[in-house]
């Protein structure tokens, strides 16, 4: 009996097992459902950036138009002065994009919980509600979603299991076993191709359903990397399961003890490792409330506006040493003015500090859970799988990073114009758009 001879043998055997087939069946519709859930979210995100980027244009060229006719604003709002820094800074219509991968089709990942756009205003800030959230991939189920990362590292094994459960059991449990072993060139031979045979089958499967959702979002257009990456991923990550699976069966005696065996073992690296996990995170590293964000953003920034105008001007100077000498500062009306506009430069700094305990706390718990890689697997291919997809935390993280350097920088413009006197024109506004645009070359 060779090993082309035990393939033969087993794909007629797959094909006459109903119960095998269905399972089959099933998760390869589970997956394509799956596949279609990050398609949606990915072409959602893109067409709501495309529309907010259109909305920009629009709006670019509606204050363009006030500099063309000589005016300084909207007639129903003759307090608006777009040839003023503050005004023309609040009339450039600035956004900061999460743009999705293509491979989102793969991994939903955080995509869901994070905010992937964000208007930038001199009172933006990287913690905004519109921009926080984040939920476990288990917990998504209970409201519906479902990604291609959870049927695979997931229900793949479990279908593995399905296939695997009466491999050499069956012939023990009928006694025959010895009698097959006899006429196989080797017992371990023999066993090596039974079990190869599905793992190259779900393999197979795994590799056509992946191709199936590049073809949904562009994959292999704009992100063939991570296409092989998590391809490489899945590859290792059932040849794992395989392994595990076959020294079950190989040590065990009958296809009920291998079937509770690997049922356990399934059960342990995909429910109850993880849960643990997450519980002993949960005690660990409490939620971050963000008490010191809220007490920062509803009182501590009100008490800025109470400081005598000494203080207030000093800490500004301290921020920005340039005004000290500023053309403002020798008038008084527009040393007021220019005061009462440059607060926003102190809170924003009243607001990073509010967040450094908030990143300290989610630094500290994306350790801990990096910690128990080594006996968490499926979370270890959980993470892996987000961050080739860009889905990943981290990637929310440097999003939030990079919103915050565009507020820095907007409020930095903002404030030296105004206190150098600046007059914006027309050139001067088209400036401010490219200048506190996000451009992937800015450095952090």
């Amino acid at each position: 009996m060779t090993s082309i001879s035990t393939f033969k043998y087993e794909w007629k055997h797959f094909i006459r097992s109903p119960f095998k087939v269905i399972a089959l069946l099933l998760f390869i519709g589970a997956s394509i459902y799956a596949l279609h859930n990050g398609s949606t979210l990915y072409h959602v995100q893109t067409n709501e950036i495309d529309k907010i980027t259109a909305e920009q244009a629009e709006k670019q060229a509606e204050i363009i138009a006030y500099f063309d006719k000589g005016e300084t604003g909207p007639a129903e709002q003759p307090w608006v002065d777009v040839t003023t820094p503050f005004w023309a800074i609040w009339n450039t219509p600035v956004h900061h994009f999460k743009r999705p991968s293509p491979a989102m089709v793969y991994s939903i990942g955080q995509a869901e919980q994070f905010g992937f756009y964000k208007r930038v205003t001199f009172w933006s800030n990287a913690y905004d509600s519109d921009l926080v959230g984040e939920i476990a991939n288990a917990e998504r189920l209970q409201s519906g979603t479902l990604d291609f990362a959870f049927i695979a590292l997931f229900l793949a094994p479990l279908l593995l299991l399905i296939w695997l459960y009466n491999i050499k059991g069956a012939e023990a449990d009928r006694g025959i076993l010895p009698l097959v072993l006899t006429q196989a060139y080797s017992g371990t031979r023999w066993l090596l191709a039974r079990v190869g045979f599905y793992a190259l089958l779900l393999v197979g499967v795994v590799l056509a359903l992946m191709v199936y959702g590049a073809l949904l979002t562009d994959v292999f257009a704009d992100a063939a990397a991570a296409f092989w990456n998590i391809a490489g991923l899945l590859l290792l990550y059932i040849t794992l399961w395989t392994v595990v699976f076959s020294l079950v069966i190989h040590f065990g005696k009958g296809s009920s003890g291998n079937t509770f065996k690997m049922v356990g073992l399934w059960l342990l690296f995909t429910f109850v490792v993880p849960g643990a996990v997450h519980q002993w995170i949960s005690i660990q590293y409490p939620a971050n409330l963000m008490t010191d964000w809220i007490d920062a953003q509803r009182d501590e920034r009100e008490e800025l506006w109470e400081l005598p105008d000494s203080v207030f001007q000093a800490e500004l100077e301290v921020l920005f040493p340039e005004i000290t000498t500023s053309p403002a500062k020798q008038d008084p009306e527009l040393s007021n003015l220019a005061m009462s506009r440059s607060g926003v430069a102190l809170a924003n700094e009243l607001m990073k500090t509010s967040t450094v305990t908030i990143e300290s706390s989610s630094e500290a718990k994306n350790s801990g859970i990096s910690s128990t890689f080594w006996f968490n697997p499926v979370t270890f291919f959980q993470n892996r799988m987000n961050g080739y997809a860009g889905t990943h935390f981290n990637d929310y993280l440097t999003y939030r990073q990079e919103l915050q350097a565009m507020i820095d920088t907007q409020i930095r413009v903002m404030v030296l114009d105004l206190w150098a006197a600046i007059e914006v024109d027309k050139e001067k506004y088209l400036e401010y758009n490219r200048q506190l645009t996000w451009q992937p070359s800015k450095q952090l």
